[in-house]
């Protein structure tokens, strides 16, 4: 009697025991999670805080005179309280309109023009280094109604400048779609391909297990390998120019191809082996069963992992650093073999920039670009529920 009593008090502790670690795994578990979330809200909450004031931007209401010595001297068409606060890229622009409009000489016209960066910082309540008269002067235009925030159409319309208040992603976003295009035209065909090469037609022996073996190993490799790839072989032996549209696209191709392998693989495995069985039974080749009813039942999963892949590939920093599209690019590109940048690489840039109005915009293109991935992965998901089939 004594000795069942003792395996029943045994087997209560352990069972309490268990009961407790349990209950331990669980709250580790919610912690993680809750850590997770806490940085998510974090670092959204910062990156909004930070990017959304460069949507943004400060106009001050100027009287500019239309003289000859404002042809010479663009900071002679303003009067002293003004010049200095209006943006130099403005005044650069002032003598040509000058050049190309003649009528306007001896004219006096009041505008709404672009404010230095240094302004847009003090009127955001932003670090920035003005002068204490400069600050009084700018209060005064505020008070006056002649400083006003704006929302910022330069960050869309215009490309990369070394001067915060001019600077956009137009270009890099151009750039960025001529690559994305390289990479799909390159990656994808011939992703597709090697797919249906192995699961359909390729015999189970050494050369494709070690094929396999060798797709799975890229598709796992740092991206700055297939820039070095890149850099080797599309630029130094096949000549592509650097820093182009192309370059990039290929390189970026070449680190994409694994995953739309892979992924396309999947796809042909998940159409059942009886579709198959029946469309040989009623006659058709093998060709004509691929054709005509495993590569339509299987397209769906193949664009939700050539979506994933292109998503990655535009967030890549790393091989384009290589292949050289990391220039000073103000002009959006007309051709794939122009130099050209992409987002990414618009945001390192502006990151190592010191100037403190550059921290805004590269937030702000972080927030821009992010919805542009959440997007792609957005699609790549409703594509696979919509497509998709259960078999």
């Amino acid at each position: 009697m004594s000795e069942l009593l003792t395996q029943q008090v045994n087997q209560e502790r352990l069972i309490k025991s268990r009961q407790r670690s349990e209950r331990r795994f669980r709250f580790y578990c919610i912690a993680a999670i809750s850590m997770a979330c806490a940085f998510l809200v974090f670092f959204f909450a910062n990156l909004i805080s930070t990017g959304s004031s460069a949507f943004r931007q400060t106009e001050i209401r100027v009287d500019v005179s239309y003289t000859e010595q404002a042809q010479k001297l663009p900071l002679a068409a303003l009067d002293e309280e003004t010049r200095y606060l209006v943006s130099r890229g403005w005044l650069r622009l002032l003598p040509r309109k000058i050049e190309n409009n003649p009528e306007l000489l001896g004219t006096t016209e009041t505008l709404w023009v672009l404010a230095d960066a240094e302004v847009d910082q003090y009127l955001k309540g932003k670090a920035n280094r003005l002068k204490r008269m400069d600050r009084k002067t700018v209060d005064n235009l505020k008070e006056q109604g002649r400083a006003k925030l704006v929302f910022n159409s330069y960050l869309f319309t215009n490309g990369d400048s070394k001067m915060p208040e001019l600077a956009g992603i137009w270009s890099a976003a151009v750039g960025s779609c001529y690559v994305l295009f390289i990479t799909l035209l390159f990656s994808f065909p011939i992703g597709v391909m090697t797919a249906v090469y192995l699961e359909e037609y390729a015999k189970d022996n050494h050369l494709t297990q070690a094929i396999e073996v060798n797709i799975n190993n890229l598709a796992a490799i740092p991206s700055i390998i297939f820039g070095l790839l890149g850099l080797a072989i599309i630029i130094n032996f096949f000549g592509v120019p650097r820093s182009s549209a192309i370059a990039g696209g290929l390189t970026l191709g070449l680190m994409t191809l694994p995953v739309i392998i892979i992924s396309s693989r999947a796809a042909l495995r998940a159409v059942p082996d009886s579709i198959r069985q029946g469309a040989l039974g009623v006659g058709a080749s093998q060709w004509q069963t691929i054709w005509h009813h495993v590569l339509p039942l299987s397209l769906p999963g193949m664009l939700t992992g050539t979506i994933i892949g292109l998503a990655q590939a535009m967030g890549e920093t790393a091989p384009l650093l290589i292949v050289g599209m990391m220039a000073f690019i103000p002009e959006a590109p007309s051709g794939f073999t122009d130099s050209a940048t992409v987002l990414p690489a618009q945001i390192y840039t502006w990151a190592s920039e010191s100037l403190r109005a550059f921290e805004s915009r590269t937030a702000a293109a972080i927030l821009i670009l992010m919805a542009v991935l959440l997007t792609f992965n957005a699609t790549a998901v409703l594509l696979r529920k919509k497509f998709q089939r259960r078999w």
